[in-house]
């Protein structure tokens, strides 16, 4: 009996169409399974916009690294959300124009004749702060800087906080402030 001859290829063997159409297939099926996963992380990437803050001179010192990491998830009932710069923390319950923001590493304060205030946690932690009010009708923001010291921090606290508010936020702050070494203390 002769040997029998190989089938002839088809067109699309030779062409490798078969192999093209099932990858196409295989890519169709993946892309379905996948679409849905990646318009969900769009959408979660879209609402939570990262807060601008502008990088403190000395926002590279060690110490600052474990301010920022000891400060709170919640902040006078807003959420802590990502920021642009080292050293740098904010929280927004509404629009991130609206945020409290955080800066470790500003120039530490001179002597001054602003109002400086110790605010004092229950664990008997205190930490100085120079207060400069808001004002509301010029939109200008309550700006909150530790005296004493090294690194310094400063918070601002837009002008829509009530005053009580503002000041009361010192104390959930005030275990994070602490890490920086005092050296002074208000008068």
């Amino acid at each position: 009996m002769p040997a029998p001859t190989p089938a002839a290829p088809t067109d699309r063997q030779v062409h490798g169409w078969e192999a093209r159409e099932t990858v196409r297939a295989t890519s169709r099926r993946t892309l379905r399974r996948v679409a849905p996963v990646l318009a969900a992380g769009a959408a979660l990437t879209g609402c939570s916009s990262s807060v601008e803050v502008p990088v403190a001179p000395y926002a590279d010192d060690p110490v600052c690294a474990r301010v920022i990491l000891a400060l709170p998830d919640v902040l006078a009932g807003a959420d802590r959300v990502s920021t642009t710069s080292q050293g740098t923390a904010a929280w927004t319950a509404g629009e991130p124009g609206d945020a409290i923001t955080l800066r470790c590493g500003v120039e530490p304060l001179p002597p001054t004749t602003e109002q400086c205030v110790t605010v004092a946690d229950d664990r008997g932690r205190s930490v100085d702060w120079v207060a400069v009010p808001g004002d509301e009708s010029t939109r200008t923001p309550w700006r909150f800087t530790t005296y004493g010291r090294l690194p310094a921090v400063e918070v601002v606290v837009p002008s829509s906080v009530p005053p009580d508010r503002a000041q009361s936020l010192l104390v959930d702050l005030g275990e994070a402030a602490s890490h920086a070494k005092q050296s002074r203390a208000c008068l």
